[in-house]
């Protein structure tokens, strides 16, 4: 079956932004990803999932492990599991992108305090 954002599961995080489920389950999750102007995901890590980020459109900021990584349109970043990360919009445009997660990060989320 073909998938999109028009057909995927959406859910809404972080009070504004969206998710859609482009693949879900136990060992590969593939995320469609939205975030308004000035949006920041919560800090955090997982134990055991990979994950690469790629941005759709726009241009993000993610901080991992204390450095800063300014990604633009079709540049991505690979997060290795036990590494501190944080998705950050400083633009003042929405940026989206794909979050790949090997196995799923469900379950898998630990959350930092700034």
């Amino acid at each position: 079956m073909k998938v999109s954002k028009q057909n995927a599961a959406h859910y809404v995080w972080g009070g504004q932004c969206d998710g859609w489920h482009l693949v879900q389950n136990d060992t590969l999750s593939i995320i469609h990803e939205r975030m308004p102007a000035e949006t920041f995901e919560t800090r955090h890590y997982h134990s055991t999932s990979r994950q690469f980020f790629f941005i759709l459109s726009g241009e993000a900021c993610m901080e991992l492990n204390g450095e800063e990584f300014i990604l633009e349109l079709h540049e991505g970043i690979e997060i290795a599991p036990g590494m501190p990360h944080q998705m950050q919009n400083r633009s003042g445009s929405d940026v989206e992108f794909l979050v790949i997660s090997q196995p799923t990060t469900r379950g898998d989320r630990i959350e930092l305090d700034m």
